[in-house]
Protein backbone atom coordinates (compact mmCIF):
# COMPACT_ATOMS: atom_id res chain seq x y z
CA UNK A 1 0.00 0.00 0.00
CA UNK A 2 1.31 3.66 -0.56
CA UNK A 3 0.63 6.39 2.05
CA UNK A 4 -2.60 7.19 0.35
CA UNK A 5 -3.89 3.92 0.63
CA UNK A 6 -2.77 3.62 4.32
CA UNK A 7 -4.73 7.33 4.83
CA UNK A 8 -7.53 6.19 3.04
CA UNK A 9 -7.84 2.80 4.37
CA UNK A 10 -6.61 3.80 8.06
CA UNK A 11 -9.80 3.13 10.19
CA UNK A 12 -9.83 -0.49 9.24
CA UNK A 13 -5.94 -0.53 9.51
CA UNK A 14 -6.59 0.42 12.99
CA UNK A 15 -8.73 -2.34 13.71
CA UNK A 16 -6.95 -5.49 15.51
CA UNK A 17 -9.47 -8.00 13.64
CA UNK A 18 -8.33 -6.45 10.02
CA UNK A 19 -4.78 -4.38 10.74
CA UNK A 20 -2.63 -4.41 7.70
CA UNK A 21 -3.22 -7.96 6.81
CA UNK A 22 -6.82 -7.94 6.11
CA UNK A 23 -7.02 -4.90 4.33
CA UNK A 24 -3.84 -5.62 1.59
CA UNK A 25 -6.60 -8.90 1.39
CA UNK A 26 -9.72 -6.59 0.61
CA UNK A 27 -7.28 -5.13 -1.94
CA UNK A 28 -6.35 -8.39 -3.64
CA UNK A 29 -9.55 -9.75 -3.73
CA UNK A 30 -11.99 -10.24 -6.50
CA UNK A 31 -15.81 -10.29 -5.37
CA UNK A 32 -18.85 -11.32 -7.75
CA UNK A 33 -22.16 -9.48 -7.19
CA UNK A 34 -25.02 -10.90 -8.89
CA UNK A 35 -27.29 -8.00 -8.82
CA UNK A 36 -26.86 -4.23 -9.13
CA UNK A 37 -30.38 -3.13 -7.82
CA UNK A 38 -31.50 -3.03 -3.74
CA UNK A 39 -29.27 -5.13 -2.22
CA UNK A 40 -26.56 -5.08 -4.38
CA UNK A 41 -26.11 -1.17 -4.34
CA UNK A 42 -24.93 -0.86 -1.03
CA UNK A 43 -23.43 -4.38 -1.10
CA UNK A 44 -21.16 -2.56 -3.80
CA UNK A 45 -21.02 0.24 -2.50
CA UNK A 46 -19.48 -0.84 0.62
CA UNK A 47 -17.06 -3.12 -0.82
CA UNK A 48 -15.50 -0.02 -3.30
CA UNK A 49 -15.00 1.92 -0.40
CA UNK A 50 -13.24 -0.51 1.52
CA UNK A 51 -10.84 -1.08 -1.42
CA UNK A 52 -11.80 -4.71 -2.46
CA UNK A 53 -9.60 -4.82 -5.72
CA UNK A 54 -11.93 -6.09 -8.37
CA UNK A 55 -16.02 -5.98 -8.64
CA UNK A 56 -17.69 -7.51 -11.13
CA UNK A 57 -21.45 -6.53 -11.20
CA UNK A 58 -23.48 -8.95 -13.37
CA UNK A 59 -27.02 -7.76 -14.12
CA UNK A 60 -28.84 -7.60 -16.95
CA UNK A 61 -31.34 -4.54 -16.43
CA UNK A 62 -31.81 -1.23 -17.06
CA UNK A 63 -32.80 1.54 -14.12
CA UNK A 64 -36.19 2.19 -13.97
CA UNK A 65 -37.81 5.33 -12.35
CA UNK A 66 -39.95 2.95 -9.74
CA UNK A 67 -36.47 1.77 -9.03
CA UNK A 68 -34.70 4.91 -7.54
CA UNK A 69 -36.77 4.43 -4.03
CA UNK A 70 -34.07 2.30 -2.73
CA UNK A 71 -31.31 1.21 -5.28
CA UNK A 72 -28.91 3.96 -3.62
CA UNK A 73 -26.27 3.43 -6.72
CA UNK A 74 -28.50 4.83 -8.85
CA UNK A 75 -29.50 8.34 -9.95
CA UNK A 76 -32.60 9.94 -11.46
CA UNK A 77 -30.12 10.71 -15.08
CA UNK A 78 -29.77 7.20 -14.78
CA UNK A 79 -33.04 6.02 -15.75
CA UNK A 80 -33.02 4.15 -18.96
CA UNK A 81 -29.49 3.23 -18.19
CA UNK A 82 -28.05 -0.34 -17.41
CA UNK A 83 -27.80 -0.76 -14.04
CA UNK A 84 -24.30 -2.23 -14.13
CA UNK A 85 -23.15 0.90 -16.01
CA UNK A 86 -24.68 3.36 -13.40
CA UNK A 87 -23.72 1.52 -10.47
CA UNK A 88 -19.89 1.58 -12.22
CA UNK A 89 -19.92 5.42 -12.47
CA UNK A 90 -20.93 5.36 -8.58
CA UNK A 91 -18.16 3.14 -7.41
CA UNK A 92 -15.42 4.77 -9.78
CA UNK A 93 -16.79 8.12 -8.10
CA UNK A 94 -16.78 6.26 -4.42
CA UNK A 95 -13.17 5.00 -5.27
CA UNK A 96 -11.44 5.17 -8.42
CA UNK A 97 -8.69 2.98 -7.43
CA UNK A 98 -11.17 0.25 -7.40
CA UNK A 99 -11.47 -2.00 -10.61
CA UNK A 100 -15.56 -2.26 -11.46
CA UNK A 101 -16.07 -4.90 -14.51
CA UNK A 102 -19.80 -5.44 -15.55
CA UNK A 103 -21.06 -8.24 -17.01
CA UNK A 104 -24.65 -7.29 -18.56
CA UNK A 105 -26.97 -9.95 -19.09
CA UNK A 106 -28.81 -12.68 -16.90
CA UNK A 107 -26.10 -15.11 -16.75
CA UNK A 108 -27.19 -18.68 -17.31
CA UNK A 109 -25.23 -21.36 -14.95
CA UNK A 110 -22.70 -21.87 -17.54
CA UNK A 111 -21.37 -18.21 -17.19
CA UNK A 112 -22.01 -18.19 -13.79
CA UNK A 113 -19.20 -21.07 -13.46
CA UNK A 114 -16.69 -19.22 -15.17
CA UNK A 115 -17.53 -15.88 -12.92
CA UNK A 116 -17.62 -17.76 -10.01
CA UNK A 117 -14.08 -19.39 -10.93
CA UNK A 118 -12.48 -15.97 -10.91
CA UNK A 119 -14.24 -14.87 -7.87
CA UNK A 120 -13.09 -15.12 -4.18
CA UNK A 121 -16.76 -14.34 -2.18
CA UNK A 122 -20.14 -14.18 -4.54
CA UNK A 123 -22.83 -12.03 -3.14
CA UNK A 124 -26.16 -13.38 -4.29
CA UNK A 125 -28.13 -9.99 -4.31
CA UNK A 126 -30.26 -11.09 -6.85
CA UNK A 127 -34.28 -10.95 -7.02
CA UNK A 128 -35.31 -14.20 -8.57
CA UNK A 129 -35.00 -18.10 -7.71
CA UNK A 130 -33.89 -19.72 -10.47
CA UNK A 131 -30.54 -17.13 -10.61
CA UNK A 132 -30.29 -18.25 -6.73
CA UNK A 133 -30.22 -21.93 -7.16
CA UNK A 134 -27.99 -21.73 -10.26
CA UNK A 135 -25.48 -19.52 -8.37
CA UNK A 136 -25.77 -21.85 -4.93
CA UNK A 137 -25.03 -25.46 -7.16
CA UNK A 138 -22.27 -23.07 -9.00
CA UNK A 139 -20.63 -21.96 -5.75
CA UNK A 140 -20.99 -25.76 -4.06
CA UNK A 141 -19.10 -27.57 -7.43
CA UNK A 142 -16.78 -24.56 -6.80
CA UNK A 143 -15.99 -24.31 -3.43
CA UNK A 144 -16.39 -20.47 -3.72
CA UNK A 145 -18.39 -18.91 -0.10
CA UNK A 146 -21.49 -17.54 -1.17
CA UNK A 147 -23.21 -14.51 1.11
CA UNK A 148 -27.09 -14.71 0.26
CA UNK A 149 -29.38 -12.00 1.30
CA UNK A 150 -33.08 -11.40 0.48
CA UNK A 151 -35.60 -8.94 1.41
CA UNK A 152 -39.52 -8.20 0.58
CA UNK A 153 -41.91 -5.88 2.23
CA UNK A 154 -40.29 -5.48 5.59
CA UNK A 155 -38.62 -8.87 6.28
CA UNK A 156 -35.13 -9.35 5.48
CA UNK A 157 -32.90 -12.39 5.62
CA UNK A 158 -28.63 -12.92 5.42
CA UNK A 159 -26.53 -16.14 5.66
CA UNK A 160 -23.38 -16.73 4.77
CA UNK A 161 -22.92 -20.88 2.74
CA UNK A 162 -19.02 -21.07 2.98
CA UNK A 163 -18.13 -24.32 0.74
CA UNK A 164 -14.79 -24.11 1.85
CA UNK A 165 -16.04 -25.79 4.68
CA UNK A 166 -17.09 -29.36 4.47
CA UNK A 167 -19.70 -29.49 6.47
CA UNK A 168 -21.71 -26.24 4.52
CA UNK A 169 -25.45 -25.99 4.68
CA UNK A 170 -27.02 -24.73 0.72
CA UNK A 171 -29.40 -22.60 -0.11
CA UNK A 172 -30.95 -25.50 -1.36
CA UNK A 173 -31.15 -27.01 2.34
CA UNK A 174 -32.84 -24.19 3.31
CA UNK A 175 -35.11 -23.27 0.26
CA UNK A 176 -35.54 -27.00 -1.51
CA UNK A 177 -35.66 -26.21 -5.02
CA UNK A 178 -38.74 -28.92 -5.55
CA UNK A 179 -40.72 -27.22 -2.53
CA UNK A 180 -43.27 -24.47 -3.47
CA UNK A 181 -41.42 -21.57 -2.94
CA UNK A 182 -43.87 -18.68 -3.87
CA UNK A 183 -41.74 -15.80 -6.15
CA UNK A 184 -42.77 -12.78 -3.98
CA UNK A 185 -40.81 -9.33 -5.78
CA UNK A 186 -40.70 -6.47 -4.75
CA UNK A 187 -42.70 -4.79 -7.87
CA UNK A 188 -45.76 -6.84 -6.19
CA UNK A 189 -45.34 -6.82 -2.76
CA UNK A 190 -43.27 -3.44 -2.14
CA UNK A 191 -40.27 -3.58 -0.05
CA UNK A 192 -39.16 -0.93 2.88
CA UNK A 193 -36.30 1.17 1.00
CA UNK A 194 -33.88 1.21 4.28
CA UNK A 195 -34.18 -2.82 5.03
CA UNK A 196 -32.63 -3.67 1.65
CA UNK A 197 -29.83 -0.95 2.61
CA UNK A 198 -29.18 -3.27 5.79
CA UNK A 199 -29.04 -6.51 4.29
CA UNK A 200 -26.95 -5.36 1.32
CA UNK A 201 -24.80 -3.80 4.20
CA UNK A 202 -24.83 -6.92 6.01
CA UNK A 203 -23.77 -8.87 2.54
CA UNK A 204 -20.87 -6.70 2.42
CA UNK A 205 -20.12 -6.81 5.78
CA UNK A 206 -20.08 -10.93 5.89
CA UNK A 207 -17.74 -10.46 2.51
CA UNK A 208 -15.43 -8.88 3.75
CA UNK A 209 -15.52 -10.98 7.14
CA UNK A 210 -14.66 -13.71 4.91
CA UNK A 211 -11.93 -12.33 2.65
CA UNK A 212 -9.94 -11.36 6.15
CA UNK A 213 -10.44 -14.69 7.33
CA UNK A 214 -12.69 -13.56 10.45
CA UNK A 215 -14.00 -16.67 11.81
CA UNK A 216 -17.29 -15.21 13.15
CA UNK A 217 -19.50 -15.35 9.89
CA UNK A 218 -22.92 -16.11 9.06
CA UNK A 219 -21.59 -19.64 8.12
CA UNK A 220 -24.15 -22.15 8.94
CA UNK A 221 -26.14 -19.89 10.28
CA UNK A 222 -29.60 -17.64 9.18
CA UNK A 223 -30.23 -13.90 10.72
CA UNK A 224 -33.90 -12.98 9.62
CA UNK A 225 -34.92 -9.08 10.12
CA UNK A 226 -38.31 -7.95 11.11
CA UNK A 227 -37.53 -4.00 9.55
CA UNK A 228 -41.10 -3.17 11.12
CA UNK A 229 -40.40 -4.01 14.73
CA UNK A 230 -36.66 -4.09 14.21
CA UNK A 231 -36.63 -7.38 16.05
CA UNK A 232 -33.77 -9.79 14.85
CA UNK A 233 -33.27 -13.68 15.11
CA UNK A 234 -31.04 -16.35 14.46
CA UNK A 235 -31.15 -19.43 13.26
CA UNK A 236 -28.82 -22.21 13.10
CA UNK A 237 -28.41 -24.23 9.43
CA UNK A 238 -27.42 -27.45 9.36
CA UNK A 239 -26.68 -29.77 5.90
CA UNK A 240 -29.69 -31.89 4.78
CA UNK A 241 -28.44 -34.90 4.17
CA UNK A 242 -30.88 -35.33 1.66
CA UNK A 243 -29.91 -32.42 0.27
CA UNK A 244 -29.87 -32.86 -3.87
CA UNK A 245 -26.93 -30.37 -4.23
CA UNK A 246 -24.59 -30.28 -0.76
CA UNK A 247 -24.98 -33.67 -0.08
CA UNK A 248 -24.62 -35.40 -3.41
Amino acid sequence: MDDSQLLRYSRHILLPEIGIEGQQSFLDAHVLILGAGGLGSPAAMFLAASGVGTLTLCDDDQVDLTNLQRQLAHRTTSIGVAKVESAQQTLNAINPGVRVRTVQERADEARLTAMVAEADVVLDCSDNFPTRYALNRVCSTAGKPLVSGAATRFDGQVSVFDFRKPDSPCYNCLYPEDSESEETRCAVMGVFAPLVGIVGSMQAAEALKLLAGIDSTLHGRLLALDALTMQPRVMKLARDPQCAVCSG
